[in-house]
């Protein structure tokens, strides 16, 4: 029997080799930034919170001018969201993302004043929160279990986005009960679709810098539960 040497060099077997390799790369690189993502998500809540506390007490600010309060914050959170990518990796971006959390967190002053005002007002801002994390959870699993690609979402989402922007906006004027409630269902399914397309896109590698992912990631919770607690305060607060 002829014994044949193994060539080291037979492309089949160098193709497989630098395949395996490099999922194990993409892998290990992509929980690497999940980690750090979760991390630096944890330590923006300090500043959401502080700001939210801010904000209750001066909740008056953004009541008198709730129009052009919306579009400043607005232009606000786009301009930071600019300079949080153009500083991504220095500590500037991160600076910059824990000021915008700080502000998204005053900006939830008066819905909460106005939740804490009501009988089951702090009740149903905790269930707001553990609604949100459990849809976070959801979408965790998603990401991290299943083999499926999420990406081909990314582009319906972002024309949704644009479409509710646009819808909230005109419902400012029109204030419409019915529509505010319909938009406010629909922005926490986008959302929910867009922390799944993130985190999928860290998983995968397609997300290197942990500093983008913490804000999308972030600016979809946020949506998730500033929308999930006017549902509940719509349909289930009880008034003294």
């Amino acid at each position: 029997m002829e014994l044949k040497p193994i060539r080291t060099g037979d492309p089949a077997i160098s193709r497989g080799v630098t395949y395996d390799a490099a999922e194990i790369a993409a892998a290990e690189q992509g929980q690497k930034v999940l980690r750090n993502t979760y991390l630096l998500l944890a330590l923006t809540m300090v500043p959401t919170v502080i700001g939210a506390f801010i904000g209750m007490a001066t909740a008056g600010v953004i009541i008198a001018h709730p129009i052009i309060g919306t579009f400043v914050m607005l232009g606000a959170v786009i301009g930071l969201q600019f300079g949080i990518a153009a500083n991504r990796n220095s500590a500037l971006g991160i600076l910059l993302l824990l000021l915008m959390t700080g502000l998204l967190g005053w900006w939830l002053g008066p819905i909460l004043n106005f939740a804490l005002e009501m009988r089951n007002g702090a009740g149903l801002v905790g269930y707001a929160a553990l609604g949100t994390g459990a849809i976070f959870l959801a979408m965790g699993v998603v990401a991290t279990t299943t083999k499926r690609d999420f990406g081909f979402m990314g582009k319906f989402l972002f024309v949704g986005m644009i479409a509710l922007l646009i819808a909230m906006l005109a419902n400012m004027w029109l204030q419409i009960p019915a529509l505010a409630l319909t938009i406010s269902t629909l922005v926490i399914v986008v959302f929910s679709l867009f922390l799944l397309y993130d985190l999928s896109r860290i998983v995968r590698g397609g997300e290197t810098n942990y500093v983008i992912a913490t804000t999308g990631v972030y600016m979809s919770l946020f949506n998730i539960f500033a929308n999930l607690l006017n549902i509940l305060l719509a349909l289930s607060g009880e008034r003294d």
